[in-house]
C-alpha cells in the first residue's frame, strides 16, 4: 500500500506540472512559437548534457559492459511487440491508413518526454543508465523500423507501388543519441571525469552542465501540457482499433517486456530491481509524440493517431499506479 501511495503521489506532481503547462497554453500566455522553442531547448541541448553527465558520472566501463547484456532483453521485447502487433493487424483487418499507427502504438513509447521525468521522479537519478539503455533501443526501434510501417501504410499508394520510406540516418543520431554516444566514447578511452564527478574543482563548469540538465524533467512536463491543449480533451473518443491500441501499449506490451525479464531470472540471471522497474514502466509509457506528424506525411489517418496518442498520454497517469503494483511483485 505504501508503494501504491508513493508511485500516486509522484505521478500526482507530474500531473500538477503538466497542467500548469496546458493552463498556461489555454489561457493564451505561451504562443505559438513556444512549443517549438521549448522542444529544441529540450531535445537539443538540455538533453544531450543531461545524458552525457548520467552515463559519466554514474557509469564507468566495467558496469557498461554489465549492462550491455540488457540490449538482448530489450531487442528480444520489441521483436515479440512487432511479431504480436502485425498478427494482430490481420486478425483485427486493421483499415489501411491505420496499421503503422497502431504497430508503432504497440512497440514505441514517448521514452523522453514522458518516461525519462516519470522514471526520475519515481526512482531517482540512479534509473538513469538503464533509462539510456531503453531510450537507445527505442529510437533505433522507432527510425529504422516503426517508420517504414507508417510509410508502407499510405493509403493513397496503390498496391505494389513502391513507398519513399528512405533510411534516414539523421533521425537515427537525434542530439540525446550523440550525448549518449559521446559519453560511451568517453568511458570507452578512459578519459578524466574529474571536472564533473568533482563540480567543486571546476565549479563554473560542473555546476552550469548540472544547471543545464536540471532543466530536462520541468520543461518536459510543461511541454505535455502544451501537446495536450493543442489536441484537445474534447478529441478523445473509444471505437474499436483505438481501444486495441491502447490494449497493445498498456497491457501486451508490458506483459511481454516482464514475461522476457521473468524467463531469464529463472535461468539464474540476476537483474537489479531498478533495472527491471525502469524496463517495465518504460514499455507501458504513451504513444510517440511525433506519430501524427509521421502519419500525416504519408497521407495516413491522422486523426486516429492523434487520438491514441492524446488518449494514452491522458490514461498513462491511471496506468503508473497500477504498473508499480505489478513491478513490486517481479
Amino acid at each position: 500500500m505504501t508503494a501504491f501511495l508513493t508511485s500516486l503521489s509522484s505521478v500526482g506532481e507530474i500531473v500538477l506540472v503538466i497542467a500548469l503547462g496546458f493552463w498556461l497554453r489555454n489561457s493564451g500566455r505561451l504562443g505559438d512559437t513556444f512549443k517549438s522553442n521549448i522542444a529544441f531547448i529540450i531535445m537539443d541541448i538540455a538533453l544531450p548534457v543531461s545524458i552525457f553527465m548520467s552515463v559519466v558520472t554514474r557509469l564507468n566501463r566495467d558496469k557498461l559492459i554489465g549492462l550491455s547484456g540488457s540490449l538482448f532483453y530489450l531487442f528480444l521485447s520489441f521483436l515479440l511487440g512487432y511479431l504480436v502487433a502485425i498478427a494482430l493487424v490481420k486478425i483485427f483487418k486493421i483499415r489501411k491508413g491505420r496499421r503503422g499507427a497502431f504497430i508503432n502504438m504497440f512497440v514505441n513509447a514517448n521514452t523522453i518526454f514522458i518516461g525519462m521525468p516519470l522514471n526520475v521522479a519515481l526512482f531517482g537519478d540512479k534509473v538513469l543508465p538503464f533509462f539510456l539503455l531503453y531510450y537507445l533501443m527505442n529510437t533505433i526501434s522507432t527510425w529504422a523500423i516503426g517508420i517504414f510501417f507508417i510509410s508502407a501504410d499510405d493509403p493513397t499508394k496503390k498496391k505494389g507501388e513502391k513507398t519513399d520510406a528512405n533510411f534516414n540516418w539523421k533521425k537515427l543520431l537525434p542530439a540525446p543519441l550523440i550525448g549518449f554516444i559521446v559519453a560511451l566514447v568517453w568511458l570507452s578511452l578512459n578519459l578524466p571525469v574529474t571536472f564533473i564527478v568533482q563540480p567543486k574543482a571546476f565549479p563554473m563548469l560542473g555546476n552550469t552542465f548540472e544547471m543545464i540538465g536540471g532543466l530536462v524533467t520541468p520543461l518536459s512536463l510543461i511541454y505535455i501540457g502544451i501537446i495536450l491543449a493543442d489536441a484537445g480533451l474534447d478529441s478523445i473518443h473509444f471505437d474499436r482499433d483505438s481501444i486495441l491500441a491502447l490494449m497493445g501499449r498498456f497491457v501486451i506490451a508490458p506483459a511481454i517486456m516482464i514475461a522476457v525479464l521473468c524467463f531469464f531470472m529463472h535461468q539464474g540471471i540476476s537483474l537489479p530491481k531498478l533495472e527491471i522497474s525502469t524496463f517495465v514502466v518504460q514499455s507501458a509509457a504513451p504513444g510517440l509524440a511525433v506519430l501524427p506528424i509521421l502519419v500525416g506525411r504519408s497521407h495516413g489517418d491522422v486523426a486516429y493517431a492523434t487520438n491514441i496518442v492524446v488518449t494514452s498520454t491522458v490514461l498513462f497517469v491511471f496506468v503508473v499506479p497500477i504498473v508499480m503494483q505489478i513491478v513490486n511483485f517481479l
